[in-house]
């Protein structure tokens, strides 16, 4: 006879709550970015309102905007007060939601998960077939969401911490370099350490030509074209002339179809006294390491964008949780004599690699 299987009631039950509160969280991901696009979350910020005054001070639907304010406060992101019937966004939360400087900002995760989820079919065909996506097939808010995601710890870390972890690059910089920035994307990171290093010169190179024009448009905006420029080009045609004082591989390194390939050309295109650096998102040596929420968020986007480019360049990814010995092997496989951490975040592994 077989056993019958006894269930844990309670343990069931929690795990039904668990999914509810996933699908809520999903449904609300799109509904973050409509309130960002329309304005929503920066007019709650400036005073407290009902349904009807934040429609008329958006030029928005009334009864649409109804419906996401009860979204938005049933999950927390907003306050209620029924003696008013109007909604607040707290100081805590505005800073995260509407400002963009803030190493706090968050609204452009939001809009990486929503461009991710639009890849569903073809993602699942992978699956099946072991097929891949590249990056620039994705819906374009995958673009400039993943800018607005990393942007803000580019800001907070970038020029305070990272490039002064690495051996003699800040005195480098500061004296006059030149910089590569491999996998630029829509040239953020260029910009910023642009900005920071007036006598240095910087190159962006990312093989998705939209997103050049971007970085070239933004580079103009900032004022830093000068010393700034944007090509396309992979990470391993970039020219190569042993000139760079410094490489640059923001969260990049893991998704590319051949990493050791452009650790290779890296290594060809470095000063003799210069150096590579990695910028990784976190991850653990140990699959329990990982399953934690910073886990789940990184582990999710390999599967539904960085994994399935890898494959569509042709090779098999490092993937967004490689641990650290696994860049390491790709790094000295590359020739590279020396491989260390240099500092890191609860975000990010930031890697250096030297001649």
């Amino acid at each position: 006879m077989t056993q019958a299987l006894v269930l844990d009631e309670q343990k069931l039950n929690e795990f039904i709550g668990k999914a509810v509160g996933d699908f809520g969280t999903t449904l609300s991901t799109a509904l973050v970015v409509i309130g960002d696009q329309l304005g929503l979350y920066r007019a709650l910020a400036a005073r407290p309102l009902t349904s009807a005054e934040l429609s008329e001070d958006t030029q928005t639907a009334e009864r649409y905007v109804r419906e996401w304010l009860v979204n938005q406060a049933a999950g927390g992101y907003l306050e209620y007060d029924p003696l008013s019937g109007r909604y607040s966004l707290p100081p805590e939360h505005a800073i995260a939601l509407t400002q963009e400087d803030s190493p706090a900002y968050v609204v452009g995760g939001y809009q990486v998960v929503s461009s991710l989820v639009l890849a569903f079919p073809r993602i699942l065909q992978a699956f099946r077939d072991g097929s891949g996506m590249l990056w620039g097939e994705h819906d374009e808010n995958l673009f400039e969401g993943t800018e607005r995601f990393f942007k803000p710890g580019y800001l907070a870390n970038l020029v305070d911490s990272w490039l002064p972890a690495l051996d003699g690059i800040d005195a480098k910089l500061r004296q006059g370099g030149t910089v590569a920035d491999v996998g630029c994307g829509l040239g953020a990171s260029t910009i910023i350490m642009a900005q920071a290093y007036p006598n240095s010169r910087f190159v962006g190179y990312d093989n998705h030509a939209p997103s050049i024009e971007a970085a070239r448009e933004a580079a103009a905006r900032a004022g830093v074209a000068e010393r700034v420029a944007f090509e396309v080009a992979s990470a391993a045609d970039y020219p190569a002339a042993g000139r760079y004082d410094l490489i640059a591989f923001f969260d990049c390194l893991h998704d590319m179809g051949d990493p050791s390939g452009a650790m290779r050309h890296a290594l060809e295109a470095l000063a003799p006294d210069g150096a590579v650096m990695i910028v990784e998102p976190m991850a653990g040596d140990r699959i329990e390491d990982n399953l934690n929420p910073v886990g789940r968020v990184f582990s999710g986007a390999s599967t539904l964008v960085c994994t399935p480019n890898a494959v569509a360049s042709g090779g098999e990814a490092l993937g967004t949780l490689a641990p650290e010995a696994a860049i390491a092997d790709v790094v000295r496989g590359a020739g590279f004599s020396s491989f260390r951490r240099a500092t890191d975040t609860p975000f990010n592994r930031i890697f250096e690699a030297k001649r």
